[in-house]
């Protein structure tokens, strides 16, 4: 009988501890597949984030390291040049790199470090309740903010892909979405972009992922996939920033 699905090897038997539908469990599936495809399974090294996907070293198959809460760059980083023949990526989501790693990516992305990056943006703070991130938008609600963000008070979203798209040592920076076929497929492409980018040893790469939480934007997870493309879309547009062989 002929295989028309089978697991990836770049994923190991552990059940996702993840809420239901939240698509972490998609974006992991997706980094999994392009691993196994480059066939760098064997020389990968991944740095696991403090946040909903702590446990990441669990879920990929493949060497794993644990960074303190916003220093997977940093680790990464020492990882990469002590050996420069792994392919070492980070993931990390928004309250992880954009609020107390904000510095980090910056200065890795500065001095071009050859590593990838999955950045997770799901405009909140996951693991820890709800809170208000760097990335939640005007208006939304959050346990921190229960009359919704107000840019007054608490500035605007931060934008991390059009940051750091200024930084002359960040070769590849992409926005993608995980909220419906299409755009998984787009997501899988650019992911697959980064780590290339890092094998021919172009400099730093990241993929920035729009994701969902359904369970601290208190919907359901098909209200959560629809609120992403009316709300997340127009603030954080998607797209292509930076890759190498453009005008920099």
């Amino acid at each position: 009988m002929a295989v028309v699905f089978d697991r990836t090897k770049g994923l190991t038997s552990k059940i996702f501890h993840y809420c239901p539908g939240c698509t972490h469990g998609v974006i992991h599936r997706l980094v999994a597949e392009v691993l196994e495809e480059l066939d760098v399974l064997g020389k990968a090294v991944g740095v696991a984030p403090v946040g909903c996907s702590v446990f990441a070293y669990d879920y990929f198959n493949c060497d794993m390291h644990e960074a303190a809460h916003g220093r997977a760059p940093a680790v990464a980083t020492g990882i990469k040049r002590v050996h420069p023949d792994s392919v070492v990526f980070t993931y990390q989501g928004d309250g992880d790199l954009a609020s107390i790693g904000t510095a980090e990516i910056i200065h890795a992305a500065h001095r071009g470090e050859k590593i990838t990056t999955i950045f997770v943006n799901n405009a909140i703070y996951g693991m820890t309740g709800g809170q208000m991130a760097p990335t939640t938008l005007i208006g939304q609600k959050a346990t921190t903010a229960p009359y919704g963000r107000d840019a007054e008070h608490c500035g605007m979203p931060l934008k991390v892909s059009e940051m750091l798209s200024t930084i002359d040592g960040a070769k590849f920076v992409e926005r993608v979405s995980v909220h419906n076929a299409s755009n998984i497929r787009k997501t899988k492409k650019a992911i697959k972009k980064a780590f290339e980018i890092q094998l021919k040893g172009e400099g730093f790469g990241i993929v920035e992922i729009l994701s969902t939480c359904p369970t601290n934007w208190g919907m359901t997870p098909l209200e959560g996939l629809k609120w992403l493309e009316e709300n997340m879309l127009p603030y954080y547009p998607l797209g292509n920033f930076r890759t190498p062989g453009e005008v920099e």
